[in-house]
């Protein structure tokens, strides 16, 4: 069976250093795919890692972030207006897009419609409708293909917002839905479903730090922590997936790990 594989870099910025590494490798592949980068990216921690990695100074030609061929989407999002302290595309903006040097260029950024926040399903719907018009029409395309998800890993293993045991694990038509019922504030989000992630070219999970070691290690190490949610993703992608974490985050888990890619 096809396995994820799990690389332990040692400190967070040997993490940001291993991630800027393997984006610029699925960069790489998606331009010669298709000419532009499609990625989907979650909120927590992960804005932060991705900004020391992807503004680092550059080694050379071969190491060149193309900013203005990337198109970012949100694995998930809060049903708040995007200056909320609690919006993930508000994350994105302060840790990583402001920051981004002009002559680096600027990517194409997809954010949710606020215009339908009193609205879930709308509001899910319309960011569907968005992601359908970058990647062709539904009927024609049973589910988007992302380039790259970048994606976090809660304390109880849940991943965008979709959450252990939650009815939302089993939706298969939609590519967006919504969450009224979130068990963490905010409660109302939307989420892209687990057939739309694990559909994904690459997935790659970004966790650091000692409060992630006991759920790593249920995810990795135990049967139980095949069904959350994280675990489900590794079974879907299987060698598709990729977890980058520190020491701390992996220690004494029993799972294979990688020192480099």
């Amino acid at each position: 069976m096809a396995v994820p594989t799990l690389y332990e870099a040692g400190s967070v910025d040997n993490v940001a250093s291993a991630l800027r590494h393997y984006i610029l490798q699925c960069q790489k592949a998606a331009l010669q795919r298709h000419g532009s980068f499609k990625i989907a990216i979650s909120g927590g921690s992960l804005p932060n890692t991705l900004a020391k990695g992807l503004l680092a100074q550059s080694s050379g030609e071969n190491d060149q972030v193309d900013f203005p061929k990337w198109e970012i989407f949100f694995a998930d999002e809060r049903a708040v207006p995007l200056d909320h302290e609690d919006s993930n595309y508000r994350l994105l903006k302060d840790e990583l897009l402001d920051k981004i040097p002009p002559t680096m260029g600027k990517p194409v950024v997809h954010p949710i419609d606020t215009k339908y926040l009193d609205d879930l399903q709308e509001l899910a719907d319309k960011y569907q409708e968005e992601i359908l018009r970058s990647f062709a029409a539904k009927d024609s395309v049973k589910l988007p293909v992302f380039d790259l998800l970048l994606l976090g890993c809660g304390p109880d293993g849940h991943t965008c917002s979709l959450f252990p045991n939650h009815e939302l694990l089993r939706e298969n038509d939609a590519w967006v839905a919504g969450i009224s019922d979130s068990p963490k504030p905010p409660l109302k989000r939307i989420t892209l479903t687990l057939p739309v992630v694990t559909h994904g070219i690459k997935i790659a999970y970004v966790t650091t730090g000692a409060g992630k070691q006991e759920i790593l290690k249920k995810i990795f190490d135990t049967e139980e922590g095949k069904s959350l949610p994280c675990g489900l993703v590794n079974e879907g992608g299987g060698e598709k997936v990729s977890w980058f974490t520190d020491s701390k985050a992996v220690e004494g888990i029993q799972f294979p790990k990688r020192g480099s890619l």
